[in-house]
């Protein structure tokens, strides 16, 4: 079977949402970053066999999203292209669907990853609102229009706030942040353990800056009005914007929770796209690729407990590839809360929490604290959550260069009760 390998990538600076990115949309993220992403790696557009991205608050008025930002960034209209959607493993599921399509001989380069926008998820209008204006469509007469004019409440103004019930869990009634706090209370994981958490994310991302880390995979985005370059993720704080963390209030337990904005991932816009190709083509094209794809997984559990996610895949993949915890040099488990990845690297080290809550067969195994998330994580950098996944490895392959080790696990939790992971690995004919 072909080798399958990430040739490169390229990705936004993540944008806090409702900041400097506002003005732009999910098909205008995306097309940026797919000219970027041309512009960087010197493989003609025209030898693309398809484009999969994924996004979770897909715009109403591009509902293929991934189609629409691949015409407007001037890729070649024979190139088909979809969208997928599996919440924060979005762009993860883009990457595997065109592992499947190499693997089966349908594509041999696909152009995979997900785009954001929660600056444009929608207030939608409630019910009662809807009703009005169906009856008001149907009123034909004057009296029939004051009729339904007569009818209306200021109640009916209140809007569905589309992030929020977006970010809810239909089958569980609880928005994630309420699923952290359920890990929290049941693995007695303090509020000071969860922001010293949250401010080591900050100063491990503010020294990745420093050193300019992040320039090898981010392309800057232009935005209205000015159209001036945004070069850099604007989540990450210093040390002394940090530091007043508890001071923050709980947002989804206000009495007795400790799960706050400041120990919680940002809510983010940005975009990101790697080229998945085989070996053999990325040799045809004189690349070295960044890393080998050496297997990936998705598993389920609990809805309420989604945040342990990342335990259930891992072991999947594990078993899949018959790697071990300790073959991985760098881990990156997506901080969607600091609560859940504290969560998960319990789980990982413990034989019975994994036996008697996921009835796995054994912990997966211990996570070096050393190796995880050694840029920062989601805490600091912030959560598109089309396009986190593939920003996981893209960061992935670029820290296994960095630091010159063979192989690195990149997983995430899944709003629904479910969890990705992937293996990657430098060799030899890898940079």
């Amino acid at each position: 079977m072909a080798e399958i390998v990430i040739l490169d990538g390229v990705r936004t600076p993540f944008v806090k949402a409702g900041t400097a990115a506002k003005g732009l949309t999910a098909q205008e993220l995306g097309r940026q970053v797919l000219v970027s992403l041309f512009r960087k790696v010197p493989v003609p557009p025209a030898e693309v066999d398809e484009v999969i991205l994924g996004c979770v608050a897909q715009p109403i008025d591009a509902t293929n999203v991934a189609r629409v930002a691949a015409i407007n960034a001037g890729l070649p209209l024979s190139i088909p292209a979809y969208t997928v959607q599996r919440n924060c493993s979005s762009s993860m599921q883009a990457v595997s669907n065109a592992i499947q399509m190499i693997e089966s001989g349908r594509a041999e380069v696909v152009v995979a990853g997900g785009t954001e926008s929660l600056s444009n998820a929608p207030l939608i209008y409630n019910p009662e609102f809807t009703e009005f204006f169906n009856r008001l469509s149907k009123a034909k007469t004057l009296p029939q229009r004051l009729a339904v004019f007569a009818s209306f409440r200021l109640g009916m103004l209140n809007p569905r706030i589309g992030i929020l019930e977006g970010l809810t869990d239909p089958t569980c009634g609880m928005i994630m942040g309420q699923t952290a706090e359920l890990l929290a209370r049941e693995l007695g994981i303090t509020r000071i353990q969860q922001d010293d958490f949250a401010l080591a994310s900050h100063r491990k991302a503010a020294t990745a800056v420093s050193r300019g880390r992040f320039g090898r995979e981010i392309a800057p985005l232009y935005a209205p009005p000015g159209f001036e370059a945004i070069e850099a993720d604007n989540g990450i704080r210093d040390e002394a914007t940090a530091r007043p963390l508890g001071d923050l209030h709980p947002v989804f337990d206000r009495h007795h929770g400790t799960v706050t904005a400041g120990n919680s991932s940002q809510i983010t816009d940005g975009a990101a796209a790697l080229i998945i190709t085989t070996r053999d083509r990325a040799a045809a094209w004189g690349i070295k690729p960044l890393a080998r794809i050496v297997g990936d997984a998705y598993a389920g559990l609990e809805p309420r407990r989604m945040g342990l996610g990342p335990v259930v895949s891992t072991a999947k993949l594990l078993a899949r590839t018959g790697r071990r915890m300790s073959d991985f040099g760098v881990v990156e488990i997506n901080a969607a809360f600091a609560a859940q990845v504290l969560a998960c690297l319990r789980f990982f080290d413990s034989d019975r929490l994994s036996s008697d809550r996921l009835g796995l067969p054994k912990a997966p195994g211990p996570v070096n604290p050393a190796m995880l998330n050694v840029n920062g994580g989601a805490i600091a950098l912030g959560h598109p959550v089309g396009s986190t996944g593939a920003r996981l490895l893209l960061t992935l392959a670029h820290e296994l260069k960095e630091r010159n080790v063979e192989s690195g696990l990149a997983t995430l939790c899944v709003g629904g009760g479910q969890g990705a992971a992937f293996a990657l690995e430098r060799t030899a004919w890898t940079q």
